[in-house]
């Protein structure tokens, strides 16, 4: 067996939401499938005040969970792992945060914001038009994407637990960027996003976590897991 590969959740952990549960399922169902040593470790936001605690890391996961203790904490994960081209899974808030991060380290808008937490900037993060608090939707995969490779298919259906996404106010000015835009919904909202430059950079605003659940390996999980063994 290969060196232990050593994960970061991004994240509050709490026993009591359902992706919590799911996500050492998933890592478990990996490490069976690649015959690897995954050592996950938990990583509170309000601890992450400098990045002496991310340099341990081969990869790192932003989980659901928000509004985080310390979004700022989350945010300069997230950016790690993006400027040391670190593999990243962003999922639900991970998702809503890695937007936010580009937007303000990126796109160099320092006021971007969340609408759930803040109140002024441009909240680039905004309540979605129908709220997808668990419910199952589908979701259509743009080809040669990284989520269209992991699952094999351009047409999926995945879980949600969550009330916010891309405001539609800002999504053109997204699109523009390198950030690609990789999934969306039937009504043509954006349910995924990836960085072609990056090894691996993935966020979705759905949980594919949740697969584990049924003992199932969530696609992306596996995905994300891969791209550590890469030379």
């Amino acid at each position: 067996m290969s060196k232990p590969i050593r994960l970061a959740l991004v994240g509050d952990h709490n026993p009591a939401i359902v992706a919590h549960q799911a996500i050492p399922l998933a890592i478990h169902l990996a490490a069976q499938r690649f015959d690897l040593d995954i050592h996950a470790c938990w990583l509170a936001t309000e601890t992450l005040t400098d990045d002496r605690p991310l340099n341990d890391f081969d990869a790192f996961w932003c989980v659901p969970g928000s509004p985080y203790v310390s979004t700022e904490g989350a945010l300069r994960a997230i950016r790690f792992a993006r400027e040391h081209n670190k593999p990243f899974l962003g999922t639900c808030g991970g998702f809503q945060h890695a937007i936010i991060e580009y937007a303000r380290n990126v796109m160099q808008w320092q006021d971007a914001g969340h609408g759930e937490t803040d109140t002024e900037g441009r909240l680039v993060i905004a309540p979605l038009a129908c709220e997808m608090v668990e419910k199952k939707a589908g979701i259509r995969l743009v080809a040669d994407s990284i989520p269209a490779r992991a699952y094999g298919s351009l047409d999926i259906e995945e879980g949600y637990h969550c009330r916010y996404g891309i405001n539609p106010e800002f999504q053109a000015a997204l699109e523009a960027q390198p950030l690609r835009m990789v999934g969306h919904d039937h009504a043509g909202e954006i349910r995924a996003v990836e960085l072609p430059d990056n090894t691996f950079f993935v966020a979705t605003l759905f949980q594919p976590e949740r697969a584990a659940l049924k003992g199932q390996l969530p696609p992306l999980v596996a995905a994300l897991i891969q791209a550590t063994t890469q030379p």
